[in-house]
């Protein structure tokens, strides 16, 4: 009894061993890495001053973090309304405090809505600005902006090669005035189409800006988790002091305009991996954050020593095991682990016992004839 519960325990140490094991290998393979051109978002830090989750007030009914007026009001239970579904309104929300990192995430979940019997419009936008609240006839927010504006238009004022609703990206400097009669045609960065109205999914974009390096949008409303690309930008450069806001417009047609919820989350980057600056660091010695490549080197070196060591140690665990394994069932198939004797395991002195052909065995007489010192002498005489 006692040598299977040992080898349950060896197989169950075994099993456990293993899991941990590969669960080592798996974690230190598979970090979680968003990679943009040559950068890799390593990971996030959620901006709590900027993000916005149901029931949007405190107990004050205000919000600490965010400011919402015009037409705008909060459905606790759903959304902070933009626009009813009526002409001539707007509403806005805005940040508080400025982005304080110069690398953000910005994911917004919004809806916009209404009767399918009349004409709709106009739209909202996401404003990551240096002002903030000033209304103005720019989809509820003020003209001459400096900063960025990702615009969803759903209504179109003029004839264009691309079907609405339009999400655009317009990055202003705070000279340039919006064109509200060509929906900003030949002024954005960059643009896409998608049916984001009555749809049985989320709606969302998802802003991710590097300073320098890019400004990439992304949207949601295909699938759940299904992001499809809207515009990527090389080499921009947003202002400082940046604060985040929405607004939402409607003229003579209407919708209602909705921000359920917003993730904004600062972004965490590993060096820039590219040709140039790979030659940059042959050439100077060093990347322009202080660390020499001889220790980058060392740290990918040692990771991939850190896995090599995990998956012998793996190798090691599973081979012993396996000769656990076949070594208990050869002692299983030829007599256990010393449960039998080879003549007997009597008591007594002499004693002696019967011709069992156990390999182990230990006789408890001073002449026991299994695993004792010495054996009978006269086992093997014929007796008449």
């Amino acid at each position: 009894m006692l040598p299977a519960v040992y080898s349950m325990f060896s197989i169950s140490s075994l099993l456990v061993w293993s899991s941990l094991l590969l669960s080592g290998v798996q974690a230190g393979s598979g970090e979680v890495t968003t990679r943009i051109g040559n950068r890799t978002i390593e990971r996030t830090l959620n901006l709590r001053t900027h993000s916005l989750y149901a029931p949007y007030i405190d107990q004050d009914l205000q919000n600490r973090w965010w400011d919402f007026g015009a037409d705008a009001y909060i459905n606790t239970n759903k959304h902070v309304r933009l626009t009813r579904n009526k002409p001539s309104l707007m509403g806005w929300l805005w940040s508080r405090l400025v982005l304080a990192p110069t690398n953000f995430v910005v994911e917004v979940e919004y809806k916009i809505s209404g009767d399918s019997t009349h004409l709709f419009g106009d739209g909202l936008a996401m404003w990551i600005t240096t002002e903030r609240a000033q209304p103005g006839p720019v989809f509820g927010s003020k003209d001459n902006f400096n900063g960025l504006a990702v615009v969803v238009d759903t209504y179109s004022n003029s004839r264009h090669s691309y079907s609405f609703p339009r999400i655009s990206g317009f990055i202003f400097d705070g000279n340039q005035s919006y064109n509200v009669a060509t929906d900003g045609d030949g002024q954005s960065v960059g643009g896409c189409s998608a049916n984001i109205r009555r749809t049985n999914v989320a709606t969302k974009i998802k802003v991710t800006y590097v300073k320098g390096s890019f400004l990439d949008v992304k949207v949601q409303y295909k699938a759940w988790d299904d992001w499809s690309d809207c515009f990527y930008v090389e080499g921009v450069v947003l202002p400082n002091n940046l604060y985040l806001g929405f607004s939402a417009m409607t003229g003579d047609v209407s919708d209602a305009h909705d921000i359920i919820s917003v993730t904004t989350s600062s972004a965490i980057l590993s060096p820039d991996t590219s040709p140039k600056d790979k030659a940059k660091k042959g050439i100077f010695g060093s990347s322009k954050s202080g660390s020499s490549p001889s220790s980058s080197s060392g740290q990918e070196s040692g990771s991939w020593f850190g896995l090599f060591f995990k998956l012998l140690l793996l190798a090691g665990v599973v081979g012993g095991g396996w000769y656990g394994w076949k070594e208990y069932q050869r002692r299983k198939r030829y007599g256990g682990f010393g449960a039998g004797n080879n003549f007997g395991g009597g008591g007594g002195i002499g004693g002696g016992g019967g011709m069992g052909m156990g390999m182990g065995g230990g006789g408890s007489g001073t002449f026991g004839m299994g695993g004792g010192r010495y054996r009978n002498p006269y086992a093997n005489e014929k007796r008449f």
